[in-house]
């Protein structure tokens, strides 16, 4: 495995990311092409999925989206030893609980949450899948973005549930905070963006327009990097990150 493949999270850092999407064939196609991925079938948190796959190691999942008013969208998983007692700092802190925590087989224990903007994202308590096999090459999860309304909230809300992943010196952050208006209308409700590496943003853009998605922020610098916001062909949300 690569130097970067990590077998352990501590709580806080994403660790995983799947897509809720109508047709997942088509996703397997679109992803395939944009970013060299392969697929096996497997599970993921709250079902059956597509395991994507980065020259063999795991980097996320697709999974079918079996209700119809469930958003197409990109969830990013934090890593937690305790996904149950997370829930309950999480309610006490004025986010809510999704869904709650359930078994996945013997891999893990999901949960799906929302702070107190709304913003959604998962909790993975690992069993024997701990997350991403591979990370921060290309192909494969860069970064996670909230985006709130109210940066100065989020931060002390993430910062009481996750301080070490925040802010110790010693590790790079892979998540950050920004107003939802820096980039979205300021009407978009705050929302976690998952970033995957690329080598070349302006070059990935065009294939994600060729494979039938488009472009909802073209190429912009930021503190982290390059950044693209895209949609896939069936509207699911992401970001192509180069550093």
């Amino acid at each position: 495995m690569a130097e970067n493949r990590a077998s352990v999270y501590g709580e806080g850092v994403p660790c995983w990311v799947d897509a809720q999407l109508p047709d997942v064939e088509a996703g397997k196609r679109f992803y395939g092409e944009l970013f060299g991925w392969t697929f096996d079938e497997g599970s993921a948190p709250h079902g059956t999925a597509a395991w994507a796959r980065k020259d063999g190691s795991p980097v996320a999942a697709l999974a079918h989206k079996t209700d119809g008013r469930m958003p197409t969208v990109w969830t990013v998983y934090f890593a937690t030893p305790d996904a149950e007692a997370l829930c309950r700092r999480i309610v006490a802190g004025g986010g809510r609980v999704v869904r709650v925590p359930l078994p996945e087989d013997d891999l893990g224990t999901a949960a799906l949450v929302a702070d107190p903007e709304g913003a959604v994202f998962g909790l993975w308590q690992a069993g024997s899948h701990p997350g991403f096999g591979e990370r921060n090459v290309p192909g494969t999860f860069g970064w996670a973005q909230l985006y709130a309304r109210d940066t100065e909230a989020a931060n002390a809300f993430y910062g009481g549930l996750f301080h070490d992943a925040l802010f110790d010196s010693d590790t790079e952050p892979e998540f950050g905070r920004a107003p939802v208006s820096d980039v979205f209308p300021a009407e978009m409700p705050p929302h976690f963006l998952v970033h995957f590496r690329v080598e070349d943003v302006a070059a990935s853009v065009e294939e994600v327009e060729r494979l039938g998605g488009r472009v909802q922020a073209p190429p912009f610098e930021t503190s982290y990097g390059t950044v693209a916001v895209v949609t896939d062909n069936q509207g699911a949300s992401f970001a192509l990150l180069r550093r």
